[in-house]
């Protein structure tokens, strides 16, 4: 077998395309690809912008000066010399990139392609998630082709887009070409555009509201197609949810996962095409979803979130229901018959409304998180890495030390009461603070 040369060398000299730049994880990427390679020869960062102007702003604004802050030292005139910023849209063709000869240069200098951009919204609009993570992969894919000296294109995706059982191990191999989850054969791309562009006009032309027009979207998304629940859970907002205590969940830290990318952009066999890698835990390091509750209550129970007038919001154990069925049933009784009860007696003061209008949301939010996750949630697959397994036996010591990414070491207890949790409540109240300005 070729001796590979490592992670450090394999940049070493490299121009690398990212797309999604401003992604949480492309940050890291980035990040990490500078420090581990100065001497990378240029990272082109694809972001949504109208112009270059705009999106060296976006670059300098979430990249640039997050990594100074945390650098300092020289670091302004060393970032823009290996970072190019790129206005595009890989919802369109040729990547969104108007400046034709800018385009070709690109596709001349580029030797990796890592594709990352993606909406990550479980209930976006279908037009939206079908441009972007559909038609975008197509594009990518396309302008990949005209690539001269490409050696690499490395596609991030959720490995929840191959729930194709509910339960058992799901091996890492593709899904069949063309074959939808309902068994269909005849998927068609140009079909799906058009029924978007079609009940897009058929909205308009009903003179839908903007609201209307974007339920409807997510509506259809939903029927054609863990942060969430711990962020709420600790404000209070989410008492109830659907899933088995016994499911396995995949939990990846972001490091894990950046470092799992650099290794099988470093150690992938040349030559080999069509490879999937799964980068998961629930084979080699398995997390019930029950044990996952008992530490996020035990992180709120000792660090309660403080809301926004200063309250501290004390959590009960949460509560878990094993099918959709009973879950919608303990929804009718904590809010949907004391809703009916309220509006029978008549909602006759302020305090009437206020209390009414409260658990009416609280219902309302609830069953929408439920809906959209419960389908991850309760199905009891794994996901098999043993291809991400054999490649991190072929990793030089060095670089099992520069870039570890083995889920097999991850101390849970340590990782969610001391991480993970703390991470998501942080950006949480980041959020609360510039919603107060």
């Amino acid at each position: 077998m070729e001796k590979l040369p490592g992670a450090a060398e394999r940049f070493r000299g490299k121009t690398v395309l990212i797309t999604g730049a401003t992604g949480f994880i492309a940050k890291l990427v980035v990040e990490k690809i500078l420090r581990l390679q100065p001497e990378v020869k240029r990272l082109y960062l694809l972001v949504r912008a109208a112009d270059q102007v705009s999106a060296k702003q976006r670059v300098r604004s979430e990249i640039f000066q997050p990594l100074r802050d945390k650098y300092q030292t020289h670091f302004n005139f060393w970032f823009w010399d290996k970072v190019f910023p790129l206005a595009g849209d890989v919802s369109l063709t040729n990547l969104g990139i108007g400046d034709a000869r800018l385009a070709e240069d690109v596709r001349k200098e580029t030797y990796i392609i890592v594709h990352m951009a993606a909406t990550v919204n479980f209930a976006e609009r279908y037009d939206t998630a079908l441009e972007v993570n559909t038609m975008g992969v197509k594009h990518m894919i396309e302008f990949a082709s005209k690539c001269t000296n490409l050696e690499l294109v490395l596609l991030v995706s959720t490995a929840y887009v191959n729930i194709i059982m509910e339960k058992g191990i799901i091996m890492e191999k593709p899904l069949q070409q063309w074959r939808s989850f309902d068994g269909r054969f005849n998927l068609d791309l140009s079909e799906e555009m058009a029924f978007k562009e079609a009940k897009l006009k058929e909205l308009v032309s009903r003179n839908a509201s903007k609201h209307n027009i974007r339920n409807t979207m997510k509506k259809i998304g939903a029927e054609r197609a863990i942060d969430t629940w711990i962020s709420n859970y600790g404000k209070g907002q989410l008492k109830f949810f659907p899933t088995d205590v016994t499911t396995v969940i995949d939990v990846v830290p972001a490091d894990i996962v950046v470092n799992a990318m650099l290794s099988i952009i470093s150690y992938h066999p040349q030559g080999t095409t069509d490879f999937i890698y799964q980068i998961g835990s629930s084979v080699t390091n398995p997390l019930k979803i029950g044990k996952m509750g008992d530490l996020t209550y035990k992180y709120f129970s000792e660090k309660p979130f403080v809301g926004a007038k200063g309250e501290a919001v004390r959590v009960k154990q949460p509560n878990f229901l094993a099918a959709m069925s009973s879950f919608y049933e303990i929804m009718d009784k904590h809010y949907k018959v004391p809703l009916q009860d309220m509006l029978r007696r008549g909602l006759s003061t302020a305090e009437d409304h206020h209390i009414y209008n409260h658990l009416k949301r609280e219902y309302d939010f609830t069953v929408a998180v439920a809906e959209v996750y419960w389908s991850f949630t309760i199905p009891k697959m794994r996901y098999d890495d043993s291809k991400m397994q054999n490649l991190m036996a072929m990793m030089t010591e060095r670089d099992r030390e520069l870039i570890p990414c083995n889920t097999r070491v991850i101390n849970w207890n340590k990782y969610f009461m001391e991480t993970h949790i703390p991470g998501v409540m942080d950006y949480e109240s980041r959020e609360l603070t510039r919603a107060r300005i």
